[in-house]
């Protein structure tokens, strides 16, 4: 498991709570991976889409933050496409757009078990000169 991976698993609180877990990280991609669960459904009956949207967001996380220097989402896009149903595997794949140095942007596609797109999203973040590493949390 990377540093990356373990910060955010233990420290991304919200996260968590959803379900939402990061399974892989390198330059290239980052993972990150849930069921749905009774708990995601909304009143249709299908995944809400802030528990879609918070696990495109943790593998957008996990690639803008893998170079160590803390960075925080400023901007996302997120198109949902196909609903989520419980017992569903989902899958978010982010890579990389524009690696900028203060202003990295990504792709993030996020799939069932079966590979079918569920969701689609976009992002920028903000860069700091803070190590990630530094960051205290309560």
């Amino acid at each position: 498991m990377t540093d990356i991976q373990e910060i955010l698993n233990r420290c991304d609180r919200f996260a968590a709570g959803a379900g939402c877990r990061v399974t892989e990280v390198d330059e290239h991609h980052a993972v990150a991976e849930m069921i749905v669960t009774k708990e995601h459904l909304n009143a249709g009956g299908v995944c809400q889409g802030g528990a879609l949207f918070t696990l495109a967001d943790l593998a957008m996380a996990a690639l803008m933050n893998h170079q160590g220097n803390l960075t925080f989402g400023i901007s996302s896009n997120v198109m949902f496409l196909s609903s989520a149903v419980e017992g569903d595997r989902l899958r978010a794949e982010a890579i990389p757009v524009a690696d900028h140095h203060k202003l990295p942007s990504v792709e993030v596609r996020v799939t069932n078990q079966e590979g079918k797109l569920i969701c689609h999203l976009t992002g920028m973040g903000y860069r700091k000169e803070v190590p990630i590493g530094e960051v205290k949390v309560v």
